[in-house]
């Protein structure tokens, strides 16, 4: 195992460590120690910066399952670093916050450091791995970690329907992504991203390329809350503030994000991921940011804002992959390169001026008690800094300079004009579109952002509708929160710092087939452009963004006539409902509690799939001549055998039938012996030896039944499934014996016989097929038994109080 495999795994191994720091080292804080392993993690990757800058990618393959090509392959280039730095440079941050957040008193410490850290490691498998089964396997880690995550504060209803609702939509997108991989997998024989890259041409031509692309976003937009999935990141706010600040700013809703940049070389260049990419961040932009002033709740607010710019950065990508199309040096291209480093910059913006503000909204929630703006105001003078930094991080969201937002909103309305001049997939009809929506979701952005600066921190105070006394923040608390909001003004006086360190390495590897185009473009930001269009975009915002922040709250019945639900929210309540019920019903219907009803379902089922298996593949077929003569010995123990199996629903005592049964497994020992089975034969005495006799005690014991006689009642669909079910397998067994003869199919056994010893080192055939060739099986066999066992022993060791749930 390399370093970079262990930095990717290390999380793990700290989330293993915590439950016993927090239990033998309760007088310090957790976080603390947790507080060490982002902090390493960010400075091992911050030595890559000059190696990336440079154009060079790091690689590590560890072997996982080769046999199907999936290696455990990390990778790091200029977006998976920078991916990387994000999640554990502000991870860094989130815990050191949340140690003053979180009380070591009242809260469950090891389940939420455990989660968090499941959930850093997670992200880092998605950003860094090569191979796409490996991608999945952490992008559902990721659901999962944030699903418990949101859930942390499981006593409230809230919390367990907010993580109920993220599990559910993002593990569906998440099925679907996998899906869209195996397609991939199929038109290029790899899962291998970088080799997929290099097959982009082949895949572009193949009749799966379209579901393929489809069912990839769809676990895209699921993630990273693209409308009509955006539903689940307003509800996730339930969870600690650190948590939102984490996962819901800079991180998880990013993992979307990573994923259309990651697989742009592959899909880009056609109208189909263009209008699908932009159209839906276009509409999930302006969707988001209206939704965002129509919010009471600070979190709520933000969340919004959250959707709406992520649907920003999700259009730039969309409009930035037109440049594929017009390829390496056309002007076109240079034009539109402008889209792709303004999603990567604005990346890396949103994540330091939003995860601010989360942190200053959980300060205020923290000091006063509540996040209701209809409760809050006047706290700018008990809160200057963490007013302070509220300023810079509003301002910066609003887009306003000197501020980094600015910077990427400019750069915004730049791609949008210049997408709207396009004269490719119809954009001389529809190109108008992108940057009147974009100029209108701004304005909305606008009054959100005043929204929550001004309704917090001026006004009227209002101590009779606080919980709390309110008070600036401890040292600690804002240590956080001002080193991001340092970073929202160092970046907008100098964006330039990152230009090639980050953001062009992160461009080549968006769009590497236009490389020599980037090389030519250059990364060149800068605050002050002259009097153009954007500028005056701009003005007209603020001009505009101004009148109807006043008009909103000159009368409130206005503004609370603009409150509502998402509509999209009682879709889904109705919907889940719905499976709910429906569910309810099948199992009435399948759950019976009965065993015989059980083995109708399974044996109807077995009857309908082998005979369909049979129809459509043409294997019925009878070839007597083959067959071996029978002996008289045969003959006898076979009608002895259908005897005794016709007599056993005919008697009338639970016993006799008990010692029928066992007769019928003796019998079937004698076959194995006449067919020179020994091994099978001691197996079946044993087994039926062993039930008969702790049938026969359980009855014994049981009073009331040793002497219960029974009526047996006769079903003719009993007799029919029964029927079926000996005929479909007796006509399998001649249809294979028949295709053997007459195509010269080498038996399977042949394999067996020959391998067994030389590959598995026994002569025991059977044993060896238990246990090598059907190693997976088995092992799976004893897990499943292991966690039944496991939840015996915690239910038996478990003492509930009655108030768990409360």
């Amino acid at each position: 195992m390399t370093l970079l495999h262990l930095a990717v795994l290390a999380p793990f191994l700290m989330a293993i460590v915590v439950p016993f720091l927090y239990r033998y080292l309760r007088q310090i804080h957790t976080g603390w120690f947790v507080l060490l392993l982002p902090v390493l993690l960010f400075a091992y990757f911050i030595q890559f910066l000059p190696s990336v800058a440079n154009g060079e990618s790091i690689m590590e393959t560890m072997p996982w399952v080769p046999s199907l090509g999936i290696n455990f392959t990390v990778y790091v280039d200029g977006l998976g670093l920078l991916f990387a730095l994000l999640i554990t440079g502000i991870g860094a941050l989130v815990v050191l916050y949340s140690i003053y957040y979180l009380s070591k008193k009242t809260e469950a410490l090891n389940n939420f450091y455990v989660y968090l850290l499941m959930f850093m490691g997670a992200m880092l498998g998605v950003v860094l791995a090569d191979n796409l089964i490996v991608l999945y396997v952490f992008w559902e880690l990721t659901s999962l970690a944030s699903s418990l995550l949101i859930g942390y504060w499981f006593h409230r209803e809230k919390s367990r329907y907010g993580a109920q609702k993220s599990m559910l939509i993002t593990v569906f997108g998440g099925f679907a992504m996998l899906a869209g991989f195996s397609l991939l997998y199929v038109m290029a024989g790899t899962f291998s991203i970088r080799e997929l890259i290099a097959q982009a041409d082949v895949i572009a031509g193949h009749a799966l390329f379209l579901p393929a692309m489809l069912l990839v976003l769809l676990g895209a937009f699921t993630k990273s809350a693209q409308f009509p999935f955006h539903i689940w990141l307003p509800d996730a706010m339930e969870a600690p503030t650190p948590v939102s600040a984490y996962l819901h700013s800079a991180t998880m809703v990013k993992a979307g994000i990573y994923l259309v940049a990651r697989l742009t070389p592959v899909f880009a260049g056609g109208a189909e991921w263009f209008w699908i990419v932009s159209g839906f961040g276009l509409f999930t932009l302006i969707w988001g940011s209206y939704s965002a002033i129509k919010q009471t709740d600070l979190k709520s607010i933000l969340a919004f804002s959250t959707v709406s710019q992520l649907g920003l950065i999700m259009c730039l990508l969309g409009i930035g992959s037109s440049a594929v199309h017009f390829g390496y040096g056309s002007p076109e291209s240079e034009l539109y390169l402008i889209a792709t480093l303004t999603a990567v910059f604005h990346l890396i913006n949103h994540a330091t001026f939003k995860g601010c503000l989360f942190m200053v909204v959980g300060i205020v929630d923290h000091e006063t008690g509540t996040r209701d703006i209809r409760k809050l105001g006047g706290l700018m003078t008990f809160m200057p800094v963490t007013f302070t930094l509220a300023v810079v991080g509003s301002l910066s969201m609003a887009g306003l300079p000197p501020f980094n937002g600015f910077l990427s909103k400019e750069m915004f309305f730049t791609a949008v004009l210049r997408a709207a001049q396009l004269d490719i997939f119809n954009m001389e009809t529809w190109g108008l579109l992108f940057p009147v929506i974009a100029w209108v979701a701004s304005v909305f952005t606008f009054i959100y952002s005043m929204i929550l600066l001004f309704k917090t921190f001026t006004g009227k105070y209002q101590p009779e509708k606080l919980d709390k006394k309110p008070h600036e923040a401890p040292v600690g608390m804002l240590v956080s929160p001002v080193i991001l909001g340092s970073l929202v003004i160092i970046l907008g006086f100098f964006p330039n710092v990152l230009s090639h360190t980050l953001l062009k390495p992160a461009m080549v590897s968006i769009l590497p087939m236009l490389l020599e185009t980037i090389d030519h473009f250059g990364v060149h930001i800068y605050m002050w452009h002259g009097f153009n269009a954007e500028l005056m975009m701009t003005i007209g915002v603020v001009a505009a963004g101004a009148v109807l922040y006043r008009v909103m709250f000159k009368g409130e019945s206005i503004y609370e006539r603009l409150r509502q639900t998402d509509p999209l929210n009682h879709i889904y309540d109705s919907a889940l409902a719905g499976l709910i019920k429906g569910s309810i019903a099948i199992t009435r219907v399948q759950m019976t509690g009965l065993l015989r009803d059980y083995f109708a379902y399974m044996s109807v089922f077995m009857i309908l799939l082998l005979g369909y298996a049979t129809y459509r593949y043409q294997a019925l077929a009878i070839d007597m001549e083959s067959v071996a003569p029978i002996s008289t010995y045969v003959w006898i123990l076979a009608i002895v055998f259908i005897l005794s199996t016709l007599s056993v629903p005919f008697i009338n005592h639970r016993l006799t039938a008990i010692i029928a049964v066992g007769v019928i497994g003796y019998l079937l020992a004698l076959l194995f012996v006449v067919f020179r089975a020994p091994d099978l034969a001691l197996t079946q005495l044993l087994v039926e030896t062993v039930m008969v006799v702790l049938f026969l005690l359980c009855f014994y014991h049981l009073p009331e039944l040793r002497k219960e006689s029974f009526k047996p009642i006769f079903k003719w669909t009993n007799v029919i499934i029964s029927v079926a079910v000996g005929a479909i397998v007796t006509l399998i067994a001649f249809g294979s014996l028949a295709a053997g003869h007459h195509l010269n199919f080498e038996p399977i056994s042949t394999y067996f016989i020959e391998n067994s010893y030389t590959l598995a080192g026994g002569k025991n055939m059977v044993n060896v097929i238990l246990v090598d060739f059907r190693g997976l099986d088995t092992v799976l066999e004893v897990l499943v038994l292991a966690i039944a066992a496991l939840g015996v022993v915690t239910m038996v060791k478990l003492r509930m109080t009655g108030r768990e749930d409360v």
